[in-house]
């Protein structure tokens, strides 16, 4: 994590490895306008985001002006410990991570618990659910993002359309047929548009100091 600056914003960055790799670049394109932050490792599923939230918020610097999160592509994979495939992914015979109203839950609380920093905060949507992903079934991206969406339209919370944003660029940017996960240059894409939202609201924050 980057050094803190009194002078610049603090961004927190919470997600999976989807968000850990574009991390960096969304770094390099705020240089100099924020200091962006990231929780340690994978926020995993919106269950294990919930337990771990309040650890998360009390990190270094502790005071955060932008929180731009996302949960979702672990909540809806299907997992068997049977299965041989990465990840123990099974669509087939697996149990599902999160229902959808457990995914419901899981997000209010975590909105209502953000709600208590004083940063402004940015859901992400989840990205695509390609064809043959071995443990997630195709459209469960769009019910799960539209639960999620009812949320923060609910909590008056800005969304990053990063899953209509990564549509634009697909095939090209993703690491491999049937894969959740994107090439360094699908990430650094997806970073601009991260980056731009965040960007946006530092902006806005700025004309309406007094």
């Amino acid at each position: 994590n980057p050094q803190d600056d009194p002078s610049r914003p603090n961004v927190l960055l919470i997600g999976d490895s989807i968000s850990n790799a574009y991390t960096v670049d969304v770094r390099k394109k705020l240089h100099g306008k924020a200091d962006v932050f990231r929780i340690p490792g994978n926020g995993k599923n919106s269950a294990y985001g919930l337990a771990n939230l309040n650890k998360w918020l009390s990190m270094k610097p502790g005071k955060w002006d932008v929180i731009h999160f996302n949960w979702g592509l672990w909540d809806l994979c299907y997992r068997n410990p049977e299965s041989k495939v990465q990840g123990y992914r099974d669509k087939v015979h697996g149990t599902i991570t999160a229902t959808p109203e457990e995914f419901r839950s899981n997000l209010e609380k975590i909105v209502a618990r953000l709600k208590k920093t004083d940063a402004t905060l940015i859901w992400c949507t989840i990205t695509p659910v390609p064809e043959g992903e071995a443990g997630r079934k195709l459209g469960d991206d769009l019910k799960y993002n539209r639960i999620a969406e009812e949320i923060m339209r609910a909590n008056d919370i800005q969304i990053n359309d990063l899953h209509a944003h990564a549509l634009l660029a697909l095939p090209e940017i993703k690491i491999k047929e049937g894969d959740v996960h994107f090439t360094k240059e699908g990430s650094r894409y997806l970073a601009g548009k991260v980056a731009s939202e965040i960007a946006q609201v530092i902006s806005k924050k700025k004309e309406a100091k007094p």
